[in-house]
């Protein structure tokens, strides 16, 4: 079976990791997904161990369902050929500045004049009718500026810092997927292409301000920003015995079966810190220290075979080894062995969605730069000897260069 955006073809001007995220899934869920690369490569490619060079974990990771075409846009010859696939695409995907690509002569009425139909979709830092419009954006900066840091501070760290995880650019790249994918649906009622932008910044914004707006939802305001039971410092994996545990105890019946489980069953009653969800959260520091003192009494073993008897939601505090061991993780299938034809045995993650029909699939590793600029570039009515001269002159890279380069 083909997966649902089967028939559906993608150029894909995106580096780095949040657009590759993106249309990494657009893949596996069954577009052509012809990644553009320039002569040097996606600069992750050099990031992270691997057994040959541009092929690092991290790429490999966000490159799958995809081909690698090498053009250089800066040449004539190599925009060109950008459009000319672009006539017959469905979407392109840039994650550049917008300025970067009118320099380049590949903005949006550039591309709509060759095909009126296509979605143009753009995955870059900020707004353009903000003043931020022309500035650079990371994911370290727009985790700043969208307040992330200054979060963990008011939970109790020490200093501000970053989400150890590249979260701006997975949280963007997913939007990015929903917006191409509810942009085609459109198009297939309307039969109009459009263009699509999708803002690091303001998502981010929306994403924190959606838990944390609090009493800064109301005009004129009633109380502080912030959600105070993910901001307060006792929020965190309890201490056991021998490790720690994830626990949370939310409503009203698990809050009643907990203090019944340690003795203490006309504590929620009788005291009003804690007999509503309101109440709890005005002063759920109290009600997390409190948990945290007894979790300390027993092993971890002890508390979640209690914790689950009474249905009371407890998870492991993995580490990244332990996750990658974690029996449930096993028992679905989401780690395979697959056989990548240059980088040999590799460990792989599969789709987490499970469709009764047309369901994704990954139908190809991560491609070697310019794997498939051959193919690619035939596909777009190149002669082989045109494609040889684009060669020669450095507009595009072949698999036999490759070839050469490894020997």
């Amino acid at each position: 079976m083909s997966g649902p955006l089967d028939g559906v073809r993608i150029i894909d001007m995106t580096a780095v990791l949040m657009g590759p995220y993106a249309t990494q899934i657009l893949g596996d869920l069954g577009a052509d997904v012809i990644k553009i690369e320039s002569p040097g490569g996606d600069t992750v490619r050099g990031i992270g161990p691997g057994r040959n060079p541009g092929m690092g974990g991290i790429f490999l990771h966000a490159n799958r369902s995809k081909r690698s075409v090498v053009l250089d846009l800066k040449q004539p010859d190599g925009r060109e050929a950008l459009l000319r696939l672009a006539a017959d695409a469905d979407v392109l995907i840039y994650n550049v500045r917008p300025q970067a690509m009118a320099r380049l002569g590949l903005d949006y009425a550039a591309i709509a004049a060759v095909n009126p139909r296509i979605l143009y979709v753009g995955v870059y830092g900020y707004g353009q009718d903000g003043p931020y419009a022309a500035k650079p954006a990371y994911d370290d900066l727009i985790q700043g500026a969208a307040a992330i840091p200054t979060l963990g501070v008011r939970a109790g760290a020490d200093v501000p810092r970053y989400v150890p995880s590249a979260m701006v650019d997975r949280i963007v790249g997913m939007s990015a997927a929903n917006a191409v994918s509810a942009g085609l649906f459109h198009r297939e009622r309307t039969g109009r292409g459009q263009s699509i932008d999708v803002p690091m910044f303001e998502t981010m914004a929306q994403f924190v301000l959606g838990d944390h707006m609090g009493g800064c939802t109301f005009e004129p305001p009633i109380g502080p920003a912030g959600y105070a039971r993910l901001l307060n410092e006792h929020r965190r994996p309890y201490a056991t015995l021998d490790g720690h545990l994830c626990v949370l105890i939310y409503n009203d019946k698990q809050w009643k079966t907990f203090f019944g489980l340690i003795g203490k069953s006309q504590e929620m009653e009788a005291d009003p810190r804690f007999s509503t969800i309101g109440r709890r959260t005005e002063n759920i520091g109290e009600l997390y220290q409190l948990v945290g003192q007894v979790m300390k009494t027993r092993t971890s073993a002890d508390w979640t075979a209690r914790l689950e008897a009474a249905d009371i939601p407890v998870m492991p505090m993995h580490t990244l080894e332990s996750l990658m061991d974690d029996p449930h993780l096993k028992a679905v299938g989401f780690f395979e062995t697959v056989e990548h034809p240059s980088e040999g045995r590799l460990r792989a993650m599969a789709i987490a969605t499970r469709w009764s029909d047309s369901p994704p699939a990954v139908v190809r590793q991560a491609p070697r730069l310019g794997e498939h600029s051959a193919e690619v570039l035939a596909e777009a009515g190149y002669s082989a000897a045109q494609i040889e001269a684009l060669a020669a002159q450095g507009a595009t890279l072949l698999p036999t260069e490759l070839i050469s380069e490894a020997s």
